[in-house]
């Protein structure tokens, strides 16, 4: 089968089309043909050597598609099912591996795009609002990279909760999608001091949480706009690592707390992962989430792929589709 593998780290362009053996599951595990899978910024984060990972080794943590082998032990799911997962190995290629109790059943009226567009982006966006900072009425959240695949779903799900959603976006075209998302108030970081911009929409106050997925660019500033003992949750490095700093710094700022959460723990059983993924698709089914699918690719243009993703050129979610 092809597969799109790293066989040492760097740029887009250390991405390469294999051909290899179809995997077989170990016990615990499902094979299933993928008919979509997601593009995100911790498969950049592999090939750039970000993240350590044994070479070769194929990218694709987010699928979705057909069953089409069991491992030994697997009796939540026979072959034919549709099933999508976030914790997919390999999931850039025709066929991939997932542990049977991080996978879910796809519902009828949902394809496997809408799944694989989902699934690791909706789950970090439901955790955060939900129960990193659960949100309630009358919170402030400032949302970071808004108008991005995990961005434009958060922003609705604290809409949702109650809050009221400061959100930053990196150029005027992304304003609208923000806005649209349900964002009260929305700032372009890129040419605007969007910590001021955020007391200013606190009346002074400071913001309750920030939920930041870019990194290096904005950590400064997301500190500086939270009110004393708010929270940062730094989920991702868009832009790069946060750099050491001193623990002196939260307590400058207004003993603030900091955590660095990971989909992982939070989707630490079958009935967790099922709770959250079930949420997502029920409010889907009711039209109260909508997932904009922004790009797709083909599977061996990956490397386009990346290319605009890390640009931050798109909007919603990257797909490829075998």
């Amino acid at each position: 089968m092809l597969a799109i593998r790293i066989h040492e780290t760097g740029g887009p362009e250390k991405l390469r089309t294999d051909e290899v053996p179809c995997p077989e599951p170990a016990a615990g595990e499902v094979r299933f043909s993928v008919e979509a899978a997601g593009v995100n910024f911790i498969d950049i984060y592999k090939r750039s050597g970000l993240y350590a990972v044994k070479l070769p080794h194929t990218l694709g943590q987010e699928a979705a598609g057909v069953v089409t082998a069991l491992g030994a032990g697997v009796s939540d799911f026979k072959i034919g099912d549709r099933v999508g997962s976030a914790a997919v190995n390999g999931g850039y290629a025709a066929e991939a591996i997932a542990p049977a109790a991080q996978t879910v059943r796809i519902p009828d009226g949902v394809s496997a795009s809408l799944a694989a567009a989902v699934l690791l982006q909706g789950m970090t966006a439901h955790y955060l609002a939900c129960d990193t900072f659960p949100l309630k009425p009358g919170d402030t959240a400032l949302v970071h990279a808004a108008a991005g695949g995990v961005g434009l779903l958060l922003v609705q799900i604290a809409k949702m909760r109650g809050a009221r959603v400061f959100a930053t976006v990196g150029t005027d075209d992304k304003v609208a999608l923000a806005r649209q998302a349900g964002a009260d108030a929305v700032c372009v970081y890129s040419r605007e001091n969007f910590s001021e911009a955020a007391r200013a929409f606190t009346g002074g106050r400071g913001i309750d949480v920030v939920y930041d997925g870019v990194g290096k660019e904005t950590f400064e500033g997301s500190l500086a706009s939270l009110r004393p003992r708010g929270m940062l949750a730094s989920f991702g490095n868009a832009s790069g690592a946060v750099p050491p700093f001193s623990l002196l710094l939260l307590s400058q700022r207004g003993s603030l707390f900091l955590t660095r959460p990971t989909l992982a723990h939070y989707t630490l059983t079958p009935a967790e992962l099922r709770a959250r993924s079930g949420d997502l698709f029920t409010w889907i089914a009711a039209d109260a989430l909508k997932v904009r699918i922004g790009a797709t690719f083909p599977l061996t243009a990956a490397a386009d792929a990346h290319r605009a993703l890390e640009g931050r050129g798109t909007t919603g979610k990257v797909l490829l589709l075998p």
